[in-house]
């Protein structure tokens, strides 16, 4: 509960302001999922040619969870390959981040 006196105040959408995103930060790694989302978007789509983007999505998730887990261990490697690549990328970032500050 608040205590006496203090009341929560909401902003107006126009008072909140976000910060701009650097163009040249690093893309965020891709997971196991959108791996394989990526590589079977093509065939579901040529096998259901009338379906909507929300359904392919439907498609794709049915598909993924029907993956035995050795089926998903080639795009969980490139999961982790993308994650090392990231974090490579986002140090190298914040390094000359830093070093052109100071």
């Amino acid at each position: 509960m608040p205590k006496e006196g203090q009341t929560r105040t909401r902003r107006h959408p126009s008072e909140i302001k976000r910060r701009k995103k650097d163009p040249n930060a690093p893309k965020r790694s891709l997971s196991a999922y959108m791996f394989f989302a990526n590589a079977q978007r093509d065939s579901v789509r040529s096998d259901n040619p009338d379906v909507t983007f929300g359904q392919v999505g439907k498609i794709l998730g049915e598909r993924w969870k029907a993956l035995s887990e050795s089926e998903k261990i080639p795009y969980e490697q490139k999961a982790a390959e993308d994650k090392k690549r990231y974090e490579a990328e986002k140090a190298a970032y914040n390094a000359s981040k830093v070093a052109g500050t100071a």
